[in-house]
């Protein structure tokens, strides 16, 4: 008896050490099974257009074609393969395959790539060019998104951060791209467009407005900040989210003494990206100067006598239903960390910001050609 107590420990570890290893191995399958219809759904899509491409008789039959298609195809393989889905998979194809015939364009191009090289690229799959990173399922929202930076945007956020199919339907239908993209400069919209959401200076974890749809809160009802915060806090994972890359919830309510007095932040988290804490303020009206100079007051505080050496300034934001740009510049130093945000209880008009994010890129190259 005393043997098997002293072996039960070590027997545990090896059953927990090999039982990791297995559902490791299973997501890696799982996976890959993923990525290679992916990439068969994409090289059907690439059949049906060239077999329609044939010629005007060939696709004015195209949709009969489709149907036959799909029966034989139900008939050998099970569901999964509609008429519907069917012409899912020529749109991905013909979405996704102007990526592809622009690097083959851009190597025809290229002197220093030699003969046989530009070779291998010019015949390689349309699907070893592009490199899928999601499931298809993903590619079934990407596909619809007409803008091409913009849905490689989502794409890149997507893959990085792990996005569920619902947390990628949401991050598009609340214009997570046009939120960000207003707030920056060209060069840095292009970035966007290329490498994602890159976080590397305060500015950057900022939205306006922030979407907070997902509290269930009605825009007309009346509620008071403390309402505001329980809702936050009931729904943080959501919340977390819709802030961005990098943060962590440490405290709600976070006390500090000065003076004999106390003083509260609604909400304290800290980027890990930027190295910072970031402490956040509810106003569930109009933004005012004595709110700006609280908040200053608690950054100046974490600053002084919470944040170590190595760890970046505080920044502070004042979470607001309505804010005056002109108040906020007039009232805080330009080098402030402290900025002010809206937030939104509904999801945001799209075709208003798509429109305004166009009007904005006009307005900025007439501006660099002068």
């Amino acid at each position: 008896m005393k043997n098997e107590m002293n072996t039960a420990p070590a027997d545990h570890r090896l059953f927990s050490k090999v039982a990791e290893l297995i559902e490791l191995a299973r997501k890696k399958v799982s996976s890959a099974v993923n990525l290679t219809m992916v990439n068969t759904y994409f090289e059907i899509g690439r059949m049906i257009v060239e077999d329609e491409q044939q010629g005007k008789e060939r696709a004015k039959y195209g949709k009969n074609v489709l149907k036959d298609l799909s029966k034989r195809l139900q008939a050998k393989f099970g569901k999964g393969f509609s008429e519907q889905n069917l012409r899912n998979m020529r749109q991905f194809f013909s979405v996704y395959s102007a990526g592809v015939s622009s690097i083959r364009q851009k190597a025809s191009s290229e002197l220093q790539i030699k003969g046989n090289q530009l070779a291998i690229i010019q015949q390689a799959p349309f699907s070893e060019l592009n490199k899928f990173t999601l499931n298809w399922s993903h590619y079934l929202i990407l596909m619809r998104i007409a803008n091409p930076e913009e849905r490689k945007f989502y794409e890149i956020e997507a893959s990085l951060q792990n996005w569920s199919e619902p947390q990628l339907k949401r991050q598009y239908n609340s214009s997570l791209y046009e939120r960000l993209a207003l707030s920056r400069d060209k060069e840095a919209v292009m970035k966007l467009a290329n490498q994602g959401h890159i976080i590397e200076k305060s500015t950057d974890i900022l939205k306006n407005p922030l979407t907070l749809e997902f509290l269930g809160l009605e825009e007309k009802s009346s509620f008071s900040e403390n309402d505001l915060e329980k809702a936050i806090i009931s729904k943080l994972q959501h919340f977390l989210l819709e802030l961005g890359k990098g943060f962590l919830f440490e405290a709600r309510q976070k006390r500090f003494t000065f003076d004999e007095k106390h003083f509260f932040v609604d909400l304290v988290f800290y980027n890990r990206l930027l190295q910072c804490y970031v402490l956040i303020d509810l106003k569930t009206e109009e933004l005012a100067h004595q709110d700006l100079g609280q908040m200053q007051m608690y950054v100046n505080y974490f600053d002084r006598f919470v944040k170590l050496a190595y760890e970046k300034p505080t920044i502070g934001i004042l979470l607001c239903k309505k804010k005056t740009d002109a108040l906020v510049e007039l009232t805080l130093p330009k080098d402030s960390k402290i900025y002010a945000s809206e937030y939104s209880l509904y999801l945001p008009d799209k075709q208003l910001l798509q429109h305004k994010l166009a009007e904005w890129v006009l307005e900025f190259e007439n501006t660099a050609q002068r």
